[in-house]
């Protein structure tokens, strides 16, 4: 019982402690531009289009392996 009662508290400190890791520093300013107009959104952003395809091929050819073993190992069985 010593033992669980340990690890918990010891789990709950690192748990406390990195919440104080975080940065706490705002983001920067989009760059200004030199005529004064500052409606511009700010170019930075990460292009989405090639990850979530990637994500979608990985997960079709895993869907893909899983019903190939399992066809198998039913075909296996009988």
């Amino acid at each position: 019982m010593k033992k669980l009662s340990v690890k918990m508290l010891l789990s709950l400190l690192l748990a406390l402690s990195a919440i104080s890791l975080f940065a706490q520093q705002d983001p920067p300013l989009p760059p200004g531009d030199a005529s004064g107009n500052d409606n511009k959104a700010p170019r930075n952003g990460a292009p989405l289009g090639s990850g979530i395809g990637l994500l979608l091929a990985m997960g079709a050819a895993y869907g893909g392996k899983k019903v190939y073993d399992y066809r198998k190992h039913k075909k296996e069985d009988n």
